[in-house]
């Protein structure tokens, strides 16, 4: 398999997972369940799951309310574009 769809398998998944971490933690908020740290809802979207956990944060209306949220996933969705597109050009 080659780099490239190593990356898109990379890609889908990580989104993939970011996305249902955040349901999940909805969910347990909802019932005052255990809940998910921040640090690791941060750590699934700054390894590449930004659009994931900004796709969980709307349509879940999760961490709409926090501000390192609200403007700091957006933020790393474009840092992502621009690294992916950096990589992607230079090689």
């Amino acid at each position: 398999m080659s780099g490239l769809v190593l990356f898109f398998i990379y890609f889908v998944l990580i989104n993939g997972c970011s996305f249902i971490i955040m349901g999940v933690d909805k969910r347990r908020a909802k019932k005052r369940g255990q809940r998910i740290s921040e640090k690791t809802l941060w750590l699934l979207t700054v390894i590449g799951g930004s659009i994931g956990s900004y796709i969980g944060m709307k349509h879940f209306r999760h961490k709409t309310k926090h501000t390192q949220f609200v403007y700091g996933i957006p933020a790393l969705i474009v840092l992502h574009i621009i690294i992916i597109g950096y990589v992607y050009f230079t090689r």
